[in-house]
């Protein structure tokens, strides 16, 4: 194993931290932008196509230093997250707008912590199994206020968005378990290549190669979605997956701390309207989030 640098180690777990916020920050407007001419179904599985196929291109070589016993967790982790969630968000997005979407994707550190002690053994403090508690009452308190206060969109369908996170959170425990040794463009690549068959199959059923040809808006849409494959998706996951490995899974799960602000951002340039109970719900989330990762002194 080659020697790290500590200190530049922590220099770019902060770096990559920084980027992603950005970048998946700016998803959740891409999302809605790509549903004003593609159903979800498309959305979902031309995302993963596309991504996939850029992966292939600069990582296949990569591919090779995946071992036979790597593929079993690979194939998990590959359906948990780079298969599921692009598809459950665009579901999401179809009733919820982008500014609460990146609110509720807050929880992912939560599961994570979850995750992490249940099923992979990971030592929690009772400081952080309240956090959980906190963060997940913000949760139902964004739910409950959303239904009460903003009657216009489905809050049920929030379900998908909590599907994501969970599905995100034993992607890390995962990755941080069984395939740290790979690199994070094999790690990436791999992922989508297990995911890469469903979704062509799913945009086969969507029927969009017979309704690409004449229809305007979904072209202007395909704009908005290559975007979001290439550096959402694709150029996004090799840095969540290096970013995995220089840090801990709760780390490198509370880049949602920051995401929210990007996508609400956006979200209030588009025209959304951004009430106080969606931030007071937000807040609560990120106060719990906060607990989970606060560090002994």
């Amino acid at each position: 194993m080659p020697k790290t640098d500590p200190l530049k180690d922590n220099t770019r777990k902060w770096l990559y931290l920084i980027l992603l916020s950005l970048v998946w920050g700016s998803s959740f407007i891409l999302i809605k932008k790509s549903l004003l001419g593609l159903t979800a179904l498309q959305l979902g599985g031309l995302r993963i196509v596309f991504a996939s196929l850029f992966l292939f291109i600069f990582g296949y070589k990569s591919l090779s230093t995946i071992t036979q016993s790597d593929w079993k967790w690979m194939a998990i982790a590959g359906l948990l997250s780079s298969f599921l969630p692009p598809l459950l968000f665009a579901l999401a997005q179809t009733e919820i707008d982008s500014g609460t979407t990146s609110i509720f994707n807050s929880v992912v550190p939560l599961f994570t912590t979850i995750v992490g002690m249940v099923l992979f053994g990971v030592l929690v403090t009772k400081r952080q199994i309240l956090g959980v508690f906190i963060g997940l009452f913000g949760t139902v308190a964004l739910v409950l206020a959303g239904v009460e206060f903003d009657p216009d969109q489905n809050y049920w369908y929030s379900i998908f968005i909590l599907l994501s996170a969970l599905g995100y959170a034993l992607n890390i425990n995962i990755i941080k378990k069984h395939l740290t040794h790979l690199s994070p463009l094999a790690v990436t690549t791999g992922s989508f290549a297990v995911a890469f068959v469903p979704a062509l199959l799913l945009v086969l059923y969507s029927d969009f190669f017979n309704e690409v040809v004449e229809n305007k808006e979904m072209h202007r849409a395909l704009w908005y979605l290559l975007a979001l494959a290439l550096f959402g998706t694709s150029i996004a996951n090799i840095f969540f997956n290096r970013l995995i490995q220089l840090s801990s899974p709760v780390f490198a799960a509370s880049v949602t701390y920051t995401i929210p602000l990007v996508a609400i951002m956006w979200a209030v340039l588009d025209g959304e309207t951004v009430n106080v109970y969606q931030l007071v719900g937000g807040g609560i989330i990120l106060f719990g989030v906060w607990l989970v990762n606060k560090r002994k002194r």
